[in-house]
């Protein structure tokens, strides 16, 4: 299986990148947006492929990791305009209240990770880390002093990759009352300091 990492990818293939996302991550996004096909149709006109990297495969997209700077974000077009006019105002100000338990903004010299994602037919290849290590290549050739990412307690194995390659926790949160809302009940802050 012959794969490739790319910054970005072709914004025709923004649908399939979509579906992907909401392969990983669609449970995250559930209760601000119920229904699934208007979470991928959401997701796919608010990506901005350049804070990303991809893993392509005969020209596909098998694999995704996004990333924010001061600069943008692969999600930055996920705003309150894009949300009421794609969802109407009453689910579009439901999605922008409970996505913004979620927001996180990178600080200055810091590369903050959005996720990564793979096919869920071929995980377990090691694209994972080769997206990771690509994010850690770009965030040394460009400067960043650290990289941080967040990780849900319910994905202990992302946990101990990431504690692998040195990335260290800074910070618990706990909220097991809100479990209901947002499909999970803690999440870790970790963060690698670059040399």
């Amino acid at each position: 299986m012959e794969i490739a990492i790319r910054q970005g990818w072709p914004l025709e293939q923004a649908q399939h990148v979509a579906e992907l996302y909401e392969q990983a991550f669609g449970m995250k996004f559930a209760r601000a947006i119920p229904n699934q096909a208007a979470r991928v149709a959401v997701l796919s006109q608010c990506f901005v492929p350049d804070f990303s990297f991809a893993a392509m495969q005969n020209g596909k997209v098998v694999g995704l990791a996004g990333f924010q700077t001061q600069a943008g974000a692969l999600t930055q077009g996920m705003d309150a305009k894009q949300l009421i006019d794609s969802l109407g105002p009453i689910k579009g100000i439901w999605a922008c209240a409970i996505l913004a338990l979620f927001e996180r903004k990178a600080a200055h010299n810091e590369l903050m990770m959005d996720g990564i994602a793979v096919d869920s037919a071929i995980r377990g290849q090691g694209i994972g880390s080769q997206l990771l290590d690509a994010i850690m290549d770009y965030a040394q050739a460009h400067g960043f002093e650290s990289v941080r990412l967040g990780v849900i307690d319910s994905n202990p194995r992302a946990r101990k990759l990431y504690q692998a390659r040195g990335f260290v926790a800074t910070k618990e949160e706990r909220f097991p009352h809100l479990k209901w809302l947002v499909g999970f009940s803690g999440a870790t802050t970790m963060v690698k300091a670059l040399n």
